[in-house]
Formats: structure tokens, C-alpha cells, sequence
């Protein structure tokens, strides 16, 4: 089992930045690939970000290329995105999402989840 925990969500004016964070516990040595995804109310679960967790190339939601980065800190088991020139639609709640097998922009092939923070952006 892994479990994942996300936090840095917050408030924050369009054009700002926020980073967050995914910290993974448990079976981290199985992991293949962490994604991030987000929903906004009354919308389907919206891929974000996704990268392997021994490296390599990442891969990006069209809406958010240019503006998002995924990074990781294998020693820290942590996975984070950093948010930049935010604008009112990326408000949503985010999710991290790991799996041990498969690196996908499709959220059902990711087996565990976190629990989401919330990504609140005012124009």
C-alpha cells in the first residue's frame, strides 16, 4: 500500500504562483509513476502532470504547459508541482495519484490517490 498526502493549496490571485506537495508513505519502493489531476466542480477529473519516479521526461496537461512543473524528491518520497501565472480556471481541487505499473494521463489507471487540496484562484 502506498498512501499519499497532499498539502499548499491556498487562495491566490490570478498571475501568482503556489507549489504543491504529494508526500508518499508505505510501499514508495513500488512506485512506477506519480500524477497530478484536478476537478473543478461539476467537471470531469482533468489530468494535469505526470512523471516517472525514476526519471526521465514529463508530460503535461495541455492547459497547464508552459505554466506547471512537476518535479520530485526521491530522497523525501515527495512529489511537487509548481503552479505559475495562475489563472480563475485552474481552481479546482488537486489530487496526486501514484501507480505502480503505469505512467498515464488517464486517472483510472492510477491506483492510489490522496485525499486533494484545494486550488482557489481570483481574478
Amino acid at each position: 500500500q502506498v498512501q499519499l498526502v497532499e498539502s499548499g493549496g491556498g487562495l491566490v490571485r490570478a498571475g501568482g504562483s503556489l507549489r504543491l506537495s504529494c508526500a508518499a508513505s508505505g510501499r514508495t519502493s513500488s512506485m512506477y509513476a506519480m500524477g497530478w489531476f484536478r476537478q473543478a466542480p461539476g467537471k470531469e477529473r482533468e489530468f494535469v502532470a505526470a512523471t516517472r519516479w525514476s526519471g526521465g521526461r514529463e508530460y503535461y496537461g495541455d492547459s497547464v504547459k508552459g505554466r506547471f512543473t512537476i518535479s520530485r524528491d526521491n530522497a523525501k518520497t515527495t512529489v511537487y508541482l509548481q503552479m505559475n501565472s495562475l489563472k480563475p480556471e485552474d481552481t479546482a481541487v488537486y489530487y496526486c495519484a501514484a501507480d505502480r505499473t503505469t505512467m498515464s494521463t488517464i486517472s483510472y489507471r492510477y491506483e492510489y490517490w490522496g485525499q486533494g487540496t484545494q486550488v482557489t484562484v481570483s481574478s
